[in-house]
């Protein structure tokens, strides 16, 4: 997969904030070599994120965004600028905070350090326009770096700043490659029906299979319809068999209880680090009364087709295991309510769309108000009766 084909939830995400008129968008083209972002010496010119796909030296592959002041005092639209500047914080792997270095820190700028901070995001703060100083910076805080959009100064530094601190919160994660060896056999039922996309497989069976092609194991793609016959055919039985969730029901009646069974669904809660999480949050499904109010959330946007499996399948799913009828709410993309008041479950897809620090802000903020979170896969694993199978003798909830 080439740097221009990295799935934006794979990529580095690096957020530039401060108050307005600090230089971001300067700072962001001078940093990307491009006019990522309009630069004006009027306040404010920036009102909504704007982000750039690209590849940056020494980190690889990131997502640059640019965002609005934080400061907007605008009437009308001030507060919505910057609640969503505050949001995008929440996906964001290492921030930028751009202040200038001919003034002294504002309140703007330490409320976004205590954001950071809150967050437990990696950040570092760019004292900008330093060009215009007449002697050296004194006092320069921890993580700080002068630098000047105007003359270049201090930016292949803060390049090598932002390679070290992703460097260093960089965290090694499979989804299956650590669960498989050399040799062996991985079976992946993919279904090819209505809602899958015309011409490709989904993201979490790209990754899945390009692990399995990593780990110099065998990968044998075959719809449900053709896993009987494809299981007969082997001399020996498959290392595992990773099936989408929708097809549980069919796979665990062909698949031998000797042989794993799970989903690109749990392998991908167990890759964005909430797998105990949602195994935990599905317990409570049987328990909730009749009309109680769930959360579906999905990660991406897509037309909804007439058997979608966040509308159609795992609603009816549900119903069945429980036998209650519940009010369903939706939300997709990138949005999610902050305010969970009045839900008992949260039922979140794979996330595969989404960065590991925004599943986990949307995690942690169902926990702080006592809503259990779980996600389709294992949703419909524990309606289908074969939740412990799929966890594989709770290996997938080993740390990995």
């Amino acid at each position: 997969m080439s740097l221009e084909q990295v799935p934006a939830s794979e990529r580095i995400h690096i957020g530039f904030f401060g108050a307005r008129n600090a230089g971001k968008s300067s700072l962001v083209n001078a940093l990307t070599g491009q006019e990522v972002s309009i630069v004006s010496d009027v306040a404010g010119t920036t009102t909504d994120a704007v982000s750039k796909s690209m590849e940056l030296l020494p980190l690889g592959a990131v997502l640059i965004t640019d965002t609005a002041g934080y400061d907007d005092d605008d009437a009308a639209l001030g507060a919505q600028r910057i609640e969503k500047t505050r949001r995008e914080l929440y996906r964001t792997d290492i921030a930028v905070l751009v202040t200038d270095a001919t003034k002294p820190f504002s309140d703007t700028e330490r409320e976004l350090l205590a954001l950071f901070r809150q967050q437990k995001t990696p950040y570092l703060i760019a004292l900008n326009q330093c060009d215009r100083l007449t002697a050296p910076p004194t006092d320069v805080p921890e993580h700080a770096l002068p630098v000047s959009a105007k003359t270049g100064e201090g930016i292949a530094q803060l390049k090598e700043m932002l390679g070290a601190l992703a460097k260093d919160s960089a965290e090694e994660r499979f989804i299956i490659r650590d669960l498989i060896a050399a040799g062996d056999t991985v079976i992946l039922v993919t279904p090819i029906d209505e809602s899958a996309p015309k011409g490709r497989l989904i993201l979490p069976q790209q990754q899945t299979l390009r692990e399995v092609l990593d780990a110099h194991a065998n990968a044998l793609l075959t719809q449900p319809e053709e896993l009987t016959g494809l299981l007969a055919s082997l001399k020996t039985p498959p290392r595992m068999v990773v099936t989408d969730s929708q097809a549980f029901a069919a796979v665990a009646q062909v698949v031998p209880e000797s042989v794993p069974l799970t989903s690109f669904s749990i392998l991908m809660a167990r890759y964005k680090g909430f797998l105990k999480t949602a195994v935990a949050g599905v317990r409570a499904l049987r328990g909730l009364p009749d009309s109680a109010r769930i959360l579906i959330a999905e990660g991406c946007t897509h037309h909804r087709q007439c058997n979608d499996i966040g509308t159609v399948k795992l609603p009816r799913a549900v119903q069945k295991f429980t036998g209650k009828t519940f009010d369903l709410q939706y939300c997709s993309g990138g949005t999610f309510p902050e305010d969970l008041t009045g839900f008992s479950l949260v039922i979140h897809c794979g996330g595969c769309m989404r960065t590991e620090r925004e599943l986990q802000w949307r995690m942690r903020t169902a926990l702080a108000q006592g809503v259990p979170f779980t996600n389709y896969g294992v949703t419909l694993a524990a309606c289908t009766g074969i939740l412990e199978r799929t966890l594989m003798q709770d290996m997938l909830l080993a740390e990995p």
